[in-house]
């Protein structure tokens, strides 16, 4: 054993100089009307110090010196501290990744010739090379060549997206086969993935609900730490009459309280959560979202672009005897050529895809929401006509006779029925449909198993709800509601105390994604619905919706076990060092410990995986 005092001038600069920070820490807290962690180490090492100080400087020989303790005590804390920020470090793990995957520099074409730049150097307009195997340095379309391009950062899908002409690429994602000549058009902050490190970033700061049970205790704990600190000097001092005991025993019960570790069991859970759910796809933008979505017990779908792909196609032609579906494809493609109307693209895209020639058109008149028509060459019949195309009803009202029986089949399907008539003969019909998603019956029987109530809402009539939601699964739905409907719908729901989620894509779910407890947008859909969700998937598939409700149920089941290792570590702590069955010492480093367990078992959270 050392002199004391080689004990006192080791011990000193340790306990003022090393231990600094606790009583920095402290004194603002208590300025600032509370306590802290700061406070229970600067006032039990003090308190070991301090004794062991008088004892020292009056010699007193029959009593115990505890320098060691005080020392030993600030040295394992700030050992603890390390590893716990160490840890706390894995929880922005995400964002760093996110960050490291742009690019430092680019190829950009100055003058036709390529110039390496930085990518902070380059402009909207530019036109920018990148090579099989390097990384998108910002957002942009594809000028020339054709690719497949990994974009798991931003879907989390492993498999390579197909890029040709006029295709959007975003920054961070990696060119894995052709050489892309692209032009920027999002860059520096503006970029996807900026865009995600910034969401990700703000989600990061925010507070769950969850977490205001553990900031109420806490502003409690130190008080009542220190109350029973005092209670068992009292105690040990006036049944034992020895100060030693009573010293050790007070010291030990301040050291092994731990609020901290109560302060990291929600946010470095919310951190690691968030973080996870953005490299796979599901952008959570604030904390309250992501503990609601666990609770989540009606989930109302938009139809369209959430469980259809949202592009109608063409998906049967018939045609008249004496005419071929080619040519029937050919004069509907014609007439729709001139038209923005979401059926037209799809007929003009089937004709495209059938390569299949267009011919011109005169005189063409077009009634609206009911049809259009038009003069042009009909090779069928050897000669020009007028050419009507439109809903059966319109070529009805234009005197040919529709077939109402043939078409019977395609309408209890959903589908639109568009018929074609040359002067009053019918010659034929196309039906187009919105297809339902590959993944919607598999997430919607998911969501079911999950105990969620999946209700559809659609602006379209009924037969073609009916159609959809029985290939869905979906139980309960409601058509022809519109936009300002559907936020009232969710209210309806609402008001029966469910915790009610939406999801959507188009402008005209806005309303309704703001009425929900829980908003999410599909990752196609537009800015507006994006920006009024809560969560923003990536990816266009209603599994997303899945994997970010199972986020927020294995990121809240994170945070009750957290909140419970730290209650049950002060709960069965603090009595074991009441009863002097800890040394302070011990006490100290278990404490420290606890802190770095709690960070431990939210960076867990980092290996959830989509199913």
């Amino acid at each position: 054993m050392l002199p004391r005092w080689i004990q006192f001038a080791l011990a000193t600069p340790v306990q003022f100089w090393v231990g600094r920070r606790f009583y920095v820490g402290g004194w603002k807290a208590l300025r600032g009307g509370g306590a802290n962690m700061d406070v229970l180490i600067a006032l039990g090492t003090t308190m070991a110090y301090g004794l062991s100080a008088v004892v020292t400087l009056f010699g007193l020989l029959d009593q115990h010196v505890y320098f060691e303790a005080s020392a030993v005590i600030i040295t394992l804390v700030l050992m603890g501290k390390l590893l716990e920020a160490r840890a706390k470090l894995g929880t922005s793990a995400a964002i760093e990744a996110l960050i490291r995957l742009q690019p430092k520099t680019a190829r950009v074409e100055r003058d036709g010739v390529l110039v390496e730049v930085p990518v902070a150097g380059i402009q909207i307009g530019d036109i920018f090379v990148v090579r099989p195997g390097e990384s998108i340095p910002v957002d942009g379309l594809v000028a020339t060549g054709e690719s497949g391009v990994d974009e798991s950062m931003l879907t989390g899908e492993s498999l390579p997206v197909d890029k040709h002409t006029g295709d959007k690429i975003f920054a961070g994602t990696l060119n894995q086969q052709g050489l892309l000549r692209c032009r920027a058009e999002g860059v520096g902050a503006a970029t996807m993935l900026a865009g995600i490190i910034r969401l990700v970033r703000e989600a990061q700061g925010t507070k769950a609900p969850i977490q205001r049970l553990a900031d109420q205790v806490s502003g409690i704990f130190v008080p009542v730490v220190v109350a029973i600190s005092a209670l068992t000097f009292a105690l040990w001092w006036g049944i034992g009459g020895e100060l030693a005991p009573a010293l050790v025993n007070a010291v030990a019960v301040l050291v092994i309280a731990c609020p901290c570790a109560l302060g990291l069991a929600t946010p470095t859970a919310i951190m690691v959560g968030t973080g996870r759910g953005a490299q796979v796809g599901v952008l959570v933008k604030n904390a309250v979202a992501l503990e609601r979505a666990e609770k989540i017990r009606t989930l109302i779908l938009d139809k369209t672009g959430t469980l259809t792909e949202g592009k109608p196609v063409v998906t049967d032609v018939l045609a008249a005897e004496g005419f071929s579906e080619r040519e029937l494809i050919m004069l509907a493609a014609s007439l729709e050529s001139g038209s923005a109307h979401p059926l037209a693209h799809a007929i003009v895209t089937h004709a495209q895809e059938n390569n299949v020639q267009l011919t011109p058109i005169r005189d063409f008149r077009s009634v609206t929401g009911k049809g259009i028509q038009a003069v042009l060459d009909v090779p069928a019949l050897g000669a020009e006509q007028q050419v009507a195309l439109g809903a059966p009803a319109f070529l009805s009202e234009s005197g040919a006779e529709v077939d109402t029986a043939r078409i019977a089949p395609f309408v209890a399907q959903g589908k639109t029925v568009v018929g074609i008539a040359a002067g009053a003969r019918i010659i034929g019909y196309l039906a187009i449909a919105d297809k339902l998603r590959a993944s919607s019956r598999e997430a919607v029987g998911r969501l079911r198993g999950m105990g969620i109530d999946v209700v559809m809402l659609t602006g379209d009539n009924a037969a073609t709800a009916k159609a959809i939601a029985g290939a869905a699964g979906v139980a309960e739905y409601r058509a022809q509601v519109l936009p300002g409907d559907k936020a009232a719908a969710v209210a309806e729901f609402k008001s029966a105390g469910q915790v009610v989620g939406m999801v959507g894509d188009g402008v005209n779910d806005a309303p309704a994604l703001a009425a929900a407890d829980v908003s999410f947008a599909i990752g196609a859909g537009s800015d507006v619905a994006i920006e009024a969700a809560d969560i923003a998937l990536m990816r266009s598939d209603l599994l997303s919706v899945v994997d970010a409700i199972r986020l927020s149920r294995a990121t809240l089941s994170k945070i009750r076990q957290n909140l419970f290792f730290a209650f049950i570590y002060n709960v069965l702590g603090i009595p074991l060092a009441m009863a002097g069955m800890l040394n302070p010492v011990i006490a100290g480093a278990a404490m420290a410990l606890s802190s770095v367990s709690v960070v431990s078992n939210s960076l867990l959270l980092r290996r959830w995986r989509r199913r």
